[in-house]
């Protein structure tokens, strides 16, 4: 998933693949050390941020302990798609409502006003940075061993954080570097908007990982997209087994063999795209537009009622009910808090056997819907 503005997940590789001649200009993500200054906290803002503060501790989801014995909560707010001009804002009203976990990458663009909202949510009393549980990812452009930890601390400084809770690889696949200044976040595509691919190994990213996590910049590991394959690979090469493991899921992509080798290994899973087609169609992706809608379907609609609940918080449940992460994002405050309060409810054995039995292995975030020749899911 991917950058700036209004354009998602490969961001500027959909943008290149639409329009392949255009050279609109990118905007670059500069390194940020003054982000907002704290305002003073009168009585009243003092008496604001208590509330808050309780109103967040009510709210807020449990956690999911991983294999090096942190932490991590298992509902966060997801900064795919979340447009530069309402970011800092979304993620500080995110935190006010309870939210702990930001999932982040440099792909997606917004680094630096996710920062700004956390910045200003730390200077107001409202949270510690230890509260919160950042995570990243490592774009495939920046595979190369010596690329690794370079672009990790550009992205620390863009966040304006020491370290990351967590830092991911965000797709199974090595493309050639581009330079940040040239162009920032790159996508799919190089300096001649052509897909080039590079030759790093995924070992070798990956024992830069490890090296970052031996320095202490990153406190976890993840990959993202990882078929079972890449995993029993790289259970060889690992000195320190991945904490976390991000993948597209939900009712019709369920991967429940994938969730089993995770669950024997100590691997968490962190699902993405939890209501399926919906996140794609604003990309003009057929798949999509070709799919019922989660939201709409009888068997989540009659589920939800039953409950009580919205679709929306239904399928969240159905994750977090099974042991499964979910990043769900929104600006509208109500919907916010729903997402948020996903833990509260069980759904019986056999709501959750037939939401299973919705899997139809049909999966979204795949490059080759887009046009890119990546075909890392063949």
């Amino acid at each position: 998933m991917p950058p700036n503005t209004s354009i998602p997940l490969f961001r500027s590789a959909v943008l290149s693949s639409l329009r392949p001649h255009s050279h609109a200009p990118i905007r670059r993500t500069a390194l940020v050390t003054n982000h907002l200054r704290p305002a003073p906290i009168t009585p009243t803002r003092q008496q604001n941020i208590t509330r808050h503060l309780a109103t967040a501790a009510k709210m807020s989801a449990p956690n999911v302990k991983l294999n090096n014995g942190r932490e991590m909560p298992i509902v966060g707010f997801g900064l795919w798609k979340v447009n530069n001009d309402t970011c800092a804002d979304q993620v500080y009203n995110a935190i006010k409502t309870g939210y702990r976990l930001f999932d982040g990458a440099c792909d997606y663009g917004n680094e630096v006003e996710a920062g700004q909202g956390v910045k200003r949510a730390i200077d107001e009393g409202i949270v510690k940075r230890e509260d919160l549980f950042i995570v990243s990812k490592l774009w495939n452009s920046f595979h190369d061993k010596e690329r690794v930890g370079p672009i990790c601390k550009k992205q620390l400084a863009d966040w304006g954080v020491d370290y990351f809770d967590l830092f991911v690889i965000h797709f199974p696949i090595a493309l050639k570097y581009v330079d940040p200044s040239v162009r920032y976040p790159p996508g799919f595509f190089n300096e001649k908007d052509e897909l080039e691919l590079g030759s790093a190994t995924l070992e070798e990213t990956y024992h830069a990982m490890e090296e970052l996590y031996d320095a202490g910049l990153i406190k976890s590991i993840g990959i993202s997209n990882y078929n079972g394959a890449l995993l029993l690979d790289l259970f060889r090469y690992a000195k320190h087994l991945p904490q976390a493991l991000q993948i597209e899921h939900h009712p019709y992509l369920t991967q429940e063999p994938l969730l089993k080798l995770c669950k024997e290994r100590g691997i968490a899973v962190t699902a993405y795209s939890s209501f399926g087609p919906l996140s794609f169609l604003e990309l003009n992706m057929q798949k999509a537009h070709d799919t019922p809608l989660l939201f709409e379907h009888d068997a989540i609609k009659s589920i939800a009622d039953a409950h009580g609940k919205s679709p929306a918080q239904v399928l969240l449940r159905w994750s977090t009910q099974r042991g499964v992460a979910v990043i769900p994002k929104s600006n509208n405050q109500a919907r916010l808090a729903q997402n948020l309060d996903v833990c509260s409810f069980d759904l019986t054995k056999e709501e959750i056997e037939k939401i299973n039995g919705l899997d139809k292995g049909l999966r979204f975030n795949n490059p080759t819907n887009y046009g890119i020749n990546v075909p890392i899911f063949a």
